[in-house]
């Protein structure tokens, strides 16, 4: 038995930021992973080889379709796809042998196999129990699927099975408009697929900005993806080759069908605590099968913490990161903090999804007085130079103090551009801050400046 301060049990974003935090802060620490290589769901079957594609599939639409504007002129490439695989697979090495040399370099043990918890201060781990002051659970999250819809991660698939299909599939339906369906939906359709989404609300992306939501919709179609809106599926019947999935039209119950060679799955994600002994333990847990913990990541049974997808907030590999170093912080007897009213939130279509803060929606229900600058890529010298003019930049802030309350990007690089905004929040800026800061020209970056003029006296460019 090997004695511990902290175990983490997973190896995800979420854990191995814990791991290296708790070892950076002087205690002895070890890291529980099943699968072969660390990193989670997030490097092996999440964010990086979904990212991979995306970029990979992106460059195959330059090639289609600006190139020849900007005189490279040449036959198009042709799709090789079980090297863009073999691309996207070396990515995923890179990434878990970087955490492992990180593990190596900060003394954490890597303890191979599935965890569970047979009692307080004990970690088995296959035929091993190791005992440690504190544990942290950061086991993420799995697919969550529908009720009639069996996945088999060949012609039904999840996100997993979609990274990794043996070829480029003709037709495609995707179940879900969230961020899952929608960049793995647009990865096929620059591929030659042919996509459509079935989503049982009315808009895509639930939760976001209400004027972004239509103008991404919009610009979705553009690249080819159709839409079914307000269609609750009922059944998904998988035949030899293909799939059926049977929907009802919520406006007027009537029932369709629909076929195609593959259907993802991306109906969101649910906590993943199987096999962790928790009921046995008294772990409290919500409704929605998360693990309940205070403010400072504590779940009711003494020295054990829990954090990321398995506890609630939106399922973010960033928010896990920061849960777990702040858990790391609180087990060292520092001060552990979150802001939760300051995490990005991100879809790396293209042209990409941004947000952080409050929607317009959100406010108006407060019943908050607010002012909103907004401004189109379509003024932006550098977006129109790259064939990126497309979507804008729209800021919200206090109408009587101009503090920063959220901001709403769509349009080239928003994943990078919301950070200038997020630091600018986490320090209480106004809108003024912002637009009083000098800017590099020509950067996309000039269209956040712009937007912070357009909450006062007016942009410049538009």
């Amino acid at each position: 038995m090997a004695n511990y301060d902290v175990i983490v049990i997973g190896s995800g974003p979420g854990g191995y930021v814990a791991a290296i935090r708790c070892a950076q802060l002087g205690l002895k620490t070890a890291c529980v992973e099943g699968r072969a290589t660390l990193g989670g769901t997030c490097l092996n079957v999440g964010c990086i080889p979904s990212k991979a594609l995306l970029h990979a599939s992106h460059q195959l639409h330059e090639a289609e379709h600006n190139f020849a504007k900007m005189g490279l002129k040449g036959a198009s490439p042709s799709v090789d796809w079980k090297q863009m695989l073999a691309y996207k697979d070396d990515v995923i090495g890179q990434n878990t042998k970087g955490i492992e040399f990180l593990f190596k370099k900060n003394k954490i043990d890597w303890l191979k196999g599935w965890g569970s918890i047979p009692e307080k201060g004990k970690v088995q781990v296959g035929d091993e129990l190791h005992e440690a002051r504190n544990i942290i659970i950061a086991t993420g999250s799995q697919s969550a699927s529908l009720p009639g819809v069996d996945v088999d991660e060949k012609i039904v698939v999840t996100s997993t099975g979609a990274l990794d299909l043996p070829k480029i599939p003709r037709k495609m339906i995707v179940i879900g408009a969230g961020v899952i369906g929608l960049e793995l939906g647009s990865v096929y359709a620059r591929l030659g697929s042919e996509i459509t989404v079935v989503e049982y609300l009315d808009q895509i992306t639930p939760g976001m900005d209400g004027e972004v939501q239509k103008q991404f919709q919009r610009l979705l179609k553009k690249q080819g993806l159709d839409f079914i809106m307000g269609a609750a599926v009922q059944s998904v019947e998988t035949l030899k080759t293909k799939a059926k999935v049977a929907y009802k039209l919520r406006k007027d119950d009537s029932d369709h069908t629909i076929d195609a060679d593959v259907v993802l799955v991306a109906t969101g994600r649910k906590p993943f605590t199987d096999g962790l002994g928790l009921e046995a333990l008294g772990v409290k847990m919500s409704a929605r099968g998360q693990i309940e913990t205070d403010d400072h990541w504590r779940t009711n049974v003494e020295g054990i913490y829990a954090i990321g997808d398995a506890i609630a907030g939106p399922m973010l590999a960033h928010k896990a990161e920061d849960e777990g170093m702040a858990a790391a912080e609180v087990i060292a007897g520092k001060h552990g903090h979150v802001n939760y009213g300051v995490i990005p939130g991100v879809i790396y279509t293209h042209p990409e999804v941004a947000s952080v803060g409050q929607t317009e929606e959100q406010l108006k229900e407060a019943g908050r007085a607010y002012k909103v600058g907004k401004f189109s890529f379509m003024g932006n010298g550098r977006a129109k130079a790259n064939f990126a003019g497309d979507g804008f930049v729209k800021i919200l802030a206090d109408k009587e103090t101009d503090r920063i309350l959220g901001a709403h990007i769509i349009g080239p690089m928003a994943g990078d551009l919301i950070h200038e905004i997020c630091v600018a929040m986490e320090f209480g800026a106004s809108a003024e801050d912002l637009a009083l800061t000098c800017h590099a020209h020509p950067t996309y970056s000039e269209a956040v400046r712009e937007a912070a003029l357009a909450c006062g006296d007016g942009a410049i460019h538009a």
